[in-house]
């Protein structure tokens, strides 16, 4: 096991697209992170230079405390399980697992004691005897995982390797590398674009966009505090809403003002929700989460808006409600227990304190 050290890390092709655009990051000996981001971000082109299979242009990568820019794939004490399996067609299970061993010309039965142990681990003992073609998406997946777990390696590198499954599929599969990252305590580096996958697995989520690090922690810490409207946005589900405002800090008590068909809505802060950079009277987006627009109550503390239905989508344990106020649109994540039509004028209300304010 071995932990990643990553420093000022550059990747430029040759047509002048900076993919990768100096990265620094830390992982930790025995975690588990996961880069997350839109397609085009460059978390699989930093996978790829972790594995040695994308040369670096500027900037150093460290696996257990040794510089691997110029060490070759083979030689890093990695292990990669890809999107597309890359089995043997015409190998059984078993020596799709000990391929690499046989390679290494480890002999035959520790191999065979090396691909048993994996095999039990990942639920595969009944099929060791049987060809890629005649299993399931789902074990050729687990046939994959288990051909990089019996190597044992520092690190293992995960690049999309549930994109090709069904959803019930991968989220089982999702909760078999997890288990198995936490008996094994290997590092593991995993790529995916889909950020409930990155919640659910990683103790650190990497948030990436245009090549840039945007973020970076656990994935509670993040949601809850997102940096910038990017995160705040691509990090859950339903999307944050968001609403432009102004600005007001030069009163006794800071706030957001919101436009509604010319009208003013005046919302108060906590000065602890007031961006760094953000000045009086500066333009900025207010974010607030689906699960926190709820119908208007009575609580003085609640700022409540009038609204009309434009859409709804069941969901049966809850409806999205999507309101229209003046020239703005939000959505509600609201109990399913409601009765809402498309038309119906409401009214809705979110607590002040539950907003996200920012600047960029």
């Amino acid at each position: 096991m071995a932990s990643i050290s990553i420093q000022g890390l550059t990747k430029t092709f040759g047509d002048g697209l900076i993919a990768v655009n100096n990265l620094d990051l830390e992982i930790e000996d025995g975690s588990f992170v996961v880069f997350v981001g839109p397609s085009g971000c460059g978390k699989s082109t930093t996978l790829r230079m972790i594995a040695g299979l994308e040369s670096i242009s500027q900037g150093t990568i460290e696996i257990g405390g040794r510089v691997v820019n110029k060490v070759a794939p083979k030689d890093r004490d990695i292990a990669m399980v890809f999107q597309n399996y890359a089995l043997y067609p015409h190998l059984s299970v078993e020596d799709n697992m000990g391929f690499s061993l046989r390679m290494n010309k480890m002999p035959k039965d520790e191999r065979h004691e090396r691909v048993k142990e994996a095999a039990v681990m990942l639920g595969l003992e009944n099929i060791l005897n049987k060809k890629p073609g005649q299993l399931s998406g789902g074990q050729r997946q687990r046939v994959a995982l288990g051909r990089a777990v019996v190597r044992k390696p520092a690190v293992f590198l995960f690049d999309e390797p549930l994109s090709n499954l069904d959803p019930d599929r991968r989220a089982a599969t999702r909760a078999e590398i997890r288990r198995i990252q936490k008996e094994l305590g290997t590092t593991t580096v995993y790529v995916t674009h889909d950020h409930e996958e990155a919640m659910a697995l990683g103790d650190k989520i990497v948030i990436m966009n245009d090549g840039f690090l945007q973020q970076a922690g656990p994935a509670e810490e993040i949601y809850e505090s997102p940096c910038n409207q990017f995160v705040g946005t691509f990090l859950g589900t339903p999307k944050m809403n968001i609403i432009p405002a102004t600005l007001h800090t030069n009163d006794s008590t800071p706030s957001a003002e919101i436009s509604v068909d010319g009208q003013p809505i005046t919302i108060p802060l906590n000065p602890s929700q007031i961006p760094s950079d953000a000045s009086d009277s500066a333009t900025v987006s207010i974010g607030i989460r689906p699960h926190q627009v709820v119908p208007a109550t009575d609580q003085a503390d609640q700022v409540q808006i009038k609204g009309t239905i434009i859409d709804l989508e069941q969901l049966g344990f809850a409806i999205d409600v999507h309101i229209r106020f003046g020239e703005h649109t939000i959505m509600a994540r609201i109990s399913g227990q409601h009765k809402y039509t498309i038309g119906q004028e409401v009214h809705f209300s979110f607590d002040p304190s539950a907003l996200h304010l920012f600047t960029k």
